[in-house]
């Protein structure tokens, strides 16, 4: 059984680590995969540091979705069996984390999972609470990701289209509540009006897929 993860990262030099780190220590994964959306920061540089793990740089920055997806398909030309798909700028992540991630679509026979956070940070909590289905936080089986292969999504879409894959297929999905686990907002990354700015566009992009 081959487990992948995959970690799309745009300029995430200095959290990128946190996740690289338990996901290299984890007994079930056979192998990681770090996508660069063009970063340009020293993200790429970092993920040298480790042999063990495969590294795709994109020449320009295409968005999360188009990362996400040529992780994808790199995991199928591996011949992955499930495919993990991790953000790379989490805080307290850690290798259980991981494994109750991966486990229900490894031994109990579900189709994916999508994690939860809680009593991580208010602000990440409060988002997941509202809508759990954003999170970026999954493992599946790779018939499931090949067809988000056959998905036109773009920029933050993504999240928003395998939900709507889920409700197509009636896929056996569950939930996974990750613990003491948080993200860092646009806001903290780049200042407080630009992250405003991303986020008008993250919620454009997730409005345009869902009625699409």
């Amino acid at each position: 059984m081959i487990i992948s993860a995959v970690i799309p990262a745009y300029n995430e030099e200095e959290r990128i680590e946190s996740v690289i780190i338990p996901a290299l220590n984890s007994n079930i994964i056979s192998n990681i995969i770090v996508v660069d959306d063009g970063s340009d920061d020293s993200t790429s540089d970092v993920v040298l540091k480790y042999d063990n793990i495969d590294l795709i740089k994109m020449n320009k920055n295409c968005g999360k979705a188009a990362a996400t997806k040529r992780g994808i398909e790199y995991c199928l030309s591996k011949k992955s069996d499930i495919i993990i798909l991790l953000d790379a700028d989490l805080i307290g992540l850690t290798t259980k984390h991981i494994e109750l991630l991966t486990l229900p679509v490894l031994d109990k026979g579900y189709d994916m999972t999508i994690g939860i956070f809680k009593s991580g940070r208010l602000i990440t909590d409060l988002a997941q609470l509202i809508a759990p289905n954003l999170s970026g936080q999954r493992a599946m089986k790779a018939y499931i990701a090949n067809e988000i292969l056959d998905l036109q999504i773009t920029g933050y879409g993504i999240e928003m289209s395998i939900s709507k894959l889920i409700k197509k297929h009636n896929l056996n999905v569950h939930n996974v509540v990750l613990e003491n686990v948080g993200q860092i907002t646009k806001e903290e990354k780049i200042g407080f009006i630009k992250g405003v700015m991303w986020r008008i566009k993250m919620y454009k992009d997730i409005v345009k897929h869902w009625i699409e």
